[in-house]
């Protein structure tokens, strides 16, 4: 079986719920799964449930919980070495247990900011195990992401309840 690489991005919402689909259907069917986060805290409802699932280890690094615009050099420091260790750690283990899927959530973000170096995840993309899936998410990924990915999915806002000053609700959007 042939593990692919999907990259789900864009500006809408959607990016993360429809890697967590994936990631249920995978371990529904028996497979192991390493659902990674980066910059999110794995506090959130889906992190709980999934777990929960004996097939889905996750795995999430935020260390001082801050948007990066908001972060001191010392604090996006720390961000970047817990970032690279999380990428690190969901690889390997990954690669160790024979997972089926990857999920490596809000990576172009950590790309973007500067916290994960591209050359890194596009030679793991390279080199990856011939049967492991990857989901890659998030805003503005990179041409090297993308030229990577045999499925790419936009998620586009055409519409969002923050317009209308309403944030973010527990068990819906986090």
């Amino acid at each position: 079986m042939t593990g692919l690489i999907h990259l789900y991005c864009g500006g809408g919402k959607g990016k993360t719920t429809a890697a967590v689909g994936l990631t249920v259907r995978c371990a529904g069917r028996g497979n192991k799964v390493v659902f990674a986060q980066f910059l999110k805290d794995g506090t959130s409802g889906e992190c709980r449930v999934l777990a929960k699932l004996p097939e889905v280890t996750v795995m999430a690094a935020n260390p001082v919980g801050k948007f990066s615009f908001r972060m001191t050099d010392a604090e996006k420091r720390e961000t970047a070495d817990a970032l690279t260790r999380t990428f690190d750690a969901a690889t390997g283990f990954a690669v160790r247990e024979h997972a089926r899927l990857l999920v490596l959530d809000e990576v172009c973000a950590a790309i973007s900011c500067g916290f994960l170096d591209e050359k890194t995840v596009v030679k793991f993309l390279e080199t990856k195990p011939e049967t492991l899936e990857v989901v890659l998410t998030g805003r503005g990924p990179s041409e090297a992401l993308q030229a990577h990915a045999d499925y790419i999915t936009e998620m586009k806002m055409q519409r969002h309840p923050f317009e209308k000053g309403i944030a973010a609700r527990e068990g819906i959007e986090f």
